[in-house]
């Protein structure tokens, strides 16, 4: 019982880690895509204006660049810490300036998209890419 329920698989965080961080590097790169090319950047001002968020239309900008770029470097492993520590403030950001007041289901505006993405977000920020990464192969000592 104690195997099923702790398992050892050699390299296990490191996949863990390689899936939470693909996964969400494409739904960042996916929705920083669409407020680019969709929504467009003057679309995406007048959204976070409304929704009151504070120079909007440099957080448009912001946005867009974190979204598109951190999804990218997410996906490779790339300065994930660091990438991920932004996305999460952005997360954080919208969960109380859009999400909140609407209830938990994202049809109607609500969190869980927000919530699932922090609770991603996390542990990629306090731990890193692993080895299956870009982050990891820099980090690796070189052995001769």
């Amino acid at each position: 019982m104690h195997k099923l329920l702790h398992p050892r698989v050699p390299f296990g965080l490191d996949a863990v880690l390689l899936v939470t961080r693909v996964l969400v590097g494409v739904v960042l790169l996916a929705h920083g895509l669409q407020k680019l090319n969709t929504f467009t950047p003057a679309g995406t001002e007048m959204f976070l204006d409304g929704a009151g968020v504070p120079l909007a239309g440099i957080a448009a900008w912001w946005l867009i660049i974190t979204e598109i770029g951190g999804g990218a470097l997410l996906i490779a492993g790339l300065l994930t810490p660091l990438v991920a520590l932004l996305s999460l403030a952005n997360m954080v950001g919208a969960f109380f300036f859009v999400h909140a007041g609407n209830g938990l289901f994202v049809d109607n505006g609500g969190y869980e998209l927000v919530a699932v993405l922090i609770a991603a977000l996390v542990p990629l920020t306090l731990l890193g890419a692993g080895r299956l990464s870009l982050d990891g192969a820099i980090a690796r000592p070189v052995t001769a």
